[in-house]
């Protein structure tokens, strides 16, 4: 299983996570490279190329794990009254 890795934007220098789900996504695609920009940095340089996305950017929350206690983001705003899991615990406890 693959897990999350941080690496460095080579044009603004802030680290990023390619999470274990993105690496499977850009080997599903064919990709042998790791991206070298960070989200941030690859929307903007897609503007300036004039490259246009179908999708809106999905705005992200940050999250604590309610099983691990790994910091994480998740694509809705917790509530107090629900946990929340970090991908590979919520993984887990879907597969069960």
């Amino acid at each position: 299983m693959k897990e999350d890795k941080t690496l460095v934007c080579k044009e603004c220098g802030k680290e990023f996570v390619f999470s274990a789900s993105e690496q499977e996504f850009y080997e599903s695609k064919g990709f042998t490279n790791e991206p070298g920009r960070c989200p941030a940095c690859r929307q903007a340089r897609k503007q300036r190329l004039g490259i246009v996305s179908e999708r809106p950017e999905r705005q992200m929350y940050p999250a604590v794990c309610a099983e691990c206690g790994k910091e994480t983001e998740v694509p809705f705003k917790p509530s107090e009254d629900r946990p929340v899991y970090c991908r590979d615990c919520y993984n887990a406890h879907h597969r069960k």
